[in-house]
């Protein structure tokens, strides 16, 4: 946690509620400039576009956004972004720009930029990672329609169904296979066939819908109350790795996609 949003939550008691913009909506994209598994990998392209600059097209495309914004700490990601007409108002420090820097202090730094130099609180805010690259704008667009019509709710995220069950893999423990999961009763459920197992989902990094209190008050980029947007495995490619951006190569060719 960063002091500076240490501060932002301490304050929150008098501040938000002049400064809150009913009904807003932005979509945050960051994207850093390091990465090891796939070195640049924001400015990786596909069909002809660096993949931050698809997180962007997408967001802009989708009918309940507001505005686009892109939190970096890359001077040519910074050009790139502005290119496809995203705002970068701020430089994202170096110290929240790591590999192992988790989300929270990243958006809880662009909400407090934004809080403090604009007067600007949004009421969503929509996480769109650019190694997703093959979400459609309508798929942003039903994660803010979900979140909107529960207002119980702290967040939404976007989940396919897992392609390799839990309940069929193993750890190695001195040498011995031990299953992962523990089988709650069943016995040796690894030796089950797969439609006994149930469905089991994995997010997908396609969309996140987060309330901005969420962030800011409950210092959580989920909340406790999560509700699922399940996506189709079309579009639900993560690209970590080469192997990654081979396969979303093949289905961006296959779906012939603009």
């Amino acid at each position: 946690m960063t002091n500076s949003c240490v501060n932002m939550v301490g304050i929150l008691s008098w501040w938000l509620p002049p400064m809150r913009n009913a009904d807003s909506v932005i979509a945050l994209i960051p994207a850093r400039g390091g990465s090891k598994t796939l070195p640049r990998k924001n400015l990786q392209r596909l069909g002809g576009h660096p993949l931050v600059g698809l997180a962007i097209r997408a967001a802009q495309r989708a009918t309940l956004i507001q505005r686009v914004i892109v939190s970096t700490d890359d001077e040519e990601i910074t050009a790139v972004a502005r290119r496809y007409g995203a705002e970068v108002p701020f430089q994202r420090p170096a110290r929240l720009a790591g590999d192992s820097t988790p989300d929270w202090p990243v958006f809880c730094h662009a909400l407090e930029w934004l809080a403090r130099n604009e007067g600007f609180y949004p009421d969503i805010v929509v996480h769109v990672r650019p190694p997703a690259p093959l979400r459609r704008p309508e798929d942003l667009d039903a994660a803010v329609r979900l979140l909107h019509a529960h207002p119980e709710a702290d967040s939404v995220r976007s989940v396919s169904l897992v392609s390799q069950h839990p309940q069929k893999m193993w750890r190695i423990v001195r040498g011995r296979l031990v299953p992962w999961v523990t089988s709650n009763g069943v016995r040796e459920t690894y030796n089950l066939p797969r439609q006994r197992l149930g469905h089991v989902y994995i997010h997908n990094g396609v969309v996140d819908a987060i309330r901005a209190r969420t962030i800011l008050q409950k210092r959580s980029m989920t909340g406790r109350r999560v509700l699922p947007l399940i996506t189709q495995p079309e579009v639900s490619v993560d690209i970590d790795g080469p192997m990654d951006l081979w396969l979303a190569e093949s289905l961006w060719k296959h779906h012939k996609r603009a």
